[in-house]
């Protein structure tokens, strides 16, 4: 991030694409802006603290700390996030809760954790089978109305849902070769949440293990495949050294969306150029997070073909031939609730004008 010069909350309007001042509603303009901070709201400086999803020194939690940043800048120093790894304050499982219960103000969060309980958050975090790009889940979100069901649905839990991060693919890693979806029918293969319910709609045996213990089930061969994180930590962790295939695009997880998520008392008392500020900052730091993956995976492959790994790369007529499998789990995933069917009616349309079910 570079510095900026100082404008005017008139300014920072505009050039964010005419963010409503009550709303923190994002328009669908550029995802990077130059406008910089608005005068400070009158009043004593407001410091809320914001647990992340991340380890310390992973690429994403830095990219938080540039978040909290940012907002400080636009806002003159009047509005500060201090950040804290997942469970420095609470267990990771546990944030929701605190949130709701404002023990602390906000937290970077993946929506499908909550799934479970809330059915409409398994197509606010990733769709197996579901946007292959980026930029058309985030336009699902800005342009066709997920960010205000997103917010609908937080809403009934009490608290505001401000914007995505959206970024690509998280790969998978297979002991064997894989060329075809059809080839995935009887491995045994490591997935979580709804990419469990559709990868086992495509012949997977699966097993929801921790993440920890990726490395040895695939070298053990209790698994074949695994999804675990993205293709840097994942090399990080040494998955080239118990898997010699790279299956891309991970078709379970094609697209990601982690969420900013504030208590909605404290999101309410802010000032209504904090609530833009807070907006922008996010919408910038979507973008320039996927950027930098986009650059790190290139060299992330890079080493792994050093390893020895196989880069398999998948062919999306056969993908999209077995969407409509896919599609059948979605359904099954809204368990009839009113709100994530409107959600997923929502995203089939968009992928249909998009060509990619019929």
């Amino acid at each position: 991030m570079t510095s900026h010069d100082q404008t005017t909350r008139r300014g920072l309007l505009k050039r964010a694409g005419g963010i409503a001042a009550a709303g923190a509603a994002v328009a669908a303009g550029a995802g990077t802006f130059a406008a910089p901070h608005v005068a400070r709201a009158a009043g004593q400086p407001v410091k809320w603290r914001m647990q992340a999803l991340w380890d310390a020194n992973t690429t994403p939690m830095k990219f938080e700390q540039l978040f909290a940043d940012r907002v400080k800048e636009l806002t003159g120093g009047g509005f500060e996030i201090q950040t804290f790894t997942a469970g420095q304050l609470v267990p990771a499982n546990q944030a929701f809760d605190a949130v709701r219960a404002g023990a602390f103000q906000m937290m970077k969060t993946f929506d499908g954790y909550e799934a479970g309980k809330i059915p409409a958050f398994a197509f606010t975090s990733t769709v197996p089978f579901g946007f292959p790009e980026s930029d058309q889940y985030e336009a699902w979100f800005y342009e066709k109305g997920g960010l205000d069901m997103a917010r609908e649905a937080y809403g009934k839990a009490g608290l505001m849902y401000i914007a995505p991060t959206v970024y690509g693919q998280e790969p998978i890693h297979s002991k064997v070769k894989i060329s075809s979806i059809e080839e995935f029918q009887g491995k045994k293969g490591r997935f979580v949440g709804l990419a469990s319910s559709v990868m086992g709609a495509m012949g997977v045996a699966v097993t929801p293990l921790p993440t920890a213990e990726v490395y040895s089930a695939l070298e053990k061969g209790v698994i074949d495949i695994a999804d675990r994180g993205d293709l840097t930590a994942n090399l990080q962790a040494g998955l080239a050294e118990v898997a010699k295939f790279i299956i891309l695009p991970g078709v379970h997880q094609p697209t990601t969306a982690t969420s900013y998520v504030a208590n909605k008392a404290a999101y309410e008392a802010l000032p209504a150029e904090y609530k833009a500020v807070l907006a922008v900052a996010a919408r910038e730091t979507s973008a320039a997070l996927r950027q930098h993956i986009v650059v790190q995976d290139v060299a992330s492959l890079a080493k792994y073909r050093e390893a020895g790994v196989e880069i398999v790369e998948l062919d999306p007529a056969d993908i999209r031939a077995n969407r409509p499998k896919a599609e059948a789990q979605w359904r099954v995933a809204t368990k009839d609730d009113a709100l994530a069917t409107r959600i997923l009616d929502s995203q089939v349309g968009f992928m249909k004008e998009l060509g990619l079910l019929g």
